[in-house]
């Protein structure tokens, strides 16, 4: 029974978890004390008010035993989950339009300090996609340039205004989603671009942030020239192992993308790919969209823990690798409430910094008389 009990408590610390609805419920309390999870994420369908977001947080927190990663996706523009509770927040691609680094990185200070104030830890952002044609349909103004080396710039700004914050961050999607021309939450992309390109463009970001990094999340696209077939790269042991782990040196936690996605489940259950991640190397995987999923994919993880025992000691690892990762990079104490004076301020600075990158992008040389991209 012991050795049941911890395969379900390391089938927890692997896997971060959305749900429905904007209050604690009593089906999401018992989903929580039963898988107790690694984290959760909230969308815009969860967050009304700043308080009400705390207090959904800390009740979620509430329900488990270990430090609660509570996550968002906060990039700004198209991906903005405190639009309606708060104030919009630029783009990436507007704010990199002004050419100005202190903006890079108050884009990501003012953003990390708003997050926090409804109480997450943790934002998965900035996006490192390239921004090529071929994606320009699909990630829009969430990739800032095709240039790498310009990616880098505006991400270890970005980067380092979220930790001024104190909130972790997170790179995605590796190995890089510019050269897709679907989205990945309906379809698979299928990438077909070569090692030695993949290496000197998409993979840059990663290798030369690979510190700064605390969070990785790995993409739902094919790479058949890698991989020699349309596994997606958040299933596939060759590039979270070989290459993110090896060849990259990347230290942090691996996360897989949602695998509500489309992009995952083509030809699949999410409790398969459930699986299927974590035997790629993922030491964690989202389920985000639906809550219907959460409890049957965590099931399989335990089922086939009991039935194979190097993947049980997969599994362990992980879960143990999440525990330590959490104790360290997590605070000690409880983001205090959001207080009304505090929540004024930064949706002013976040109006504020909006009309800042409008101008500065319009007045920028060769987008004068223009509104930035």
């Amino acid at each position: 029974m012991a050795k049941t009990t911890d395969l379900r408590a390391a089938a927890g610390q692997t896997l971060i978890m959305g749900f429905s609805g904007a209050q604690m419920s009593s089906s999401l309390r018992g989903l929580l004390r039963e898988i107790q999870p690694a984290g959760v994420i909230l969308f815009a369908h969860n967050i009304q008010t700043p308080q009400q977001t705390w207090e959904l947080l800390d009740d979620c927190a509430a329900q488990v035993s270990t430090p609660l990663l509570a996550c968002v996706d906060m990039e700004g523009g198209k991906v903005d989950r405190l639009r309606n509770a708060l104030a919009p927040s630029p783009s990436a691609a507007d704010v990199f339009a002004t050419g100005d680094k202190k903006l890079f990185r108050k884009h990501g200070q003012i953003i990390g300090e708003a997050v926090s104030a409804f109480g997450f830890n943790t934002d998965f952002a900035p996006v490192v996609d390239l921004a090529f044609e071929a994606s320009r349909s699909a990630l829009a103004s969430r990739a800032v340039s095709a240039d790498p080396k310009q990616v880098i710039t505006y991400a270890r700004e970005f980067l380092a205004g979220l930790r001024k914050a104190r909130v972790l961050s997170c790179g995605k999607h590796f190995p890089g989603l510019g050269e897709g021309t679907l989205d990945s939450h309906y379809d698979q992309p299928v990438i077909e671009k070569s090692w030695k390109k993949l290496w000197a463009e998409d993979l840059l970001p990663y290798r030369k942030l690979r510190s700064d990094f605390p969070l990785v999340i790995v993409g739902h696209a094919a790479y058949p020239a890698i991989t020699r077939d349309h596994t997606p790269a958040s299933l596939s042991k060759k590039l979270i192992g070989e290459v993110l782990r090896k060849k990259i040196g990347y230290r942090g936690l691996v996360l897989s993308d949602d695998l509500d996605m489309g992009g995952a489940l083509a030809g699949r259950s999410v409790a398969e790919a459930a699986v299927a991640s974590l035997r790629a190397g993922c030491d964690i995987f989202l389920l985000c969209q639906k809550q219907e999923n959460v409890l049957p994919a965590w099931e399989a993880v335990v089922r086939e823990t009991e039935r194979d025992r190097k993947f049980a000691k997969q599994v362990r690892a992980a879960s143990q690798r999440v525990l330590k990762f959490k104790r360290r990079a997590l605070p000690r104490r409880r983001q205090a409430a959001p207080w009304p004076a505090v929540i004024e301020r930064l949706g002013r600075e976040l109006w504020e910094l909006g009309e800042q990158v409008r101008i500065e992008g319009i007045n920028r040389p060769g987008n004068r008389g223009e509104e930035s991209a």
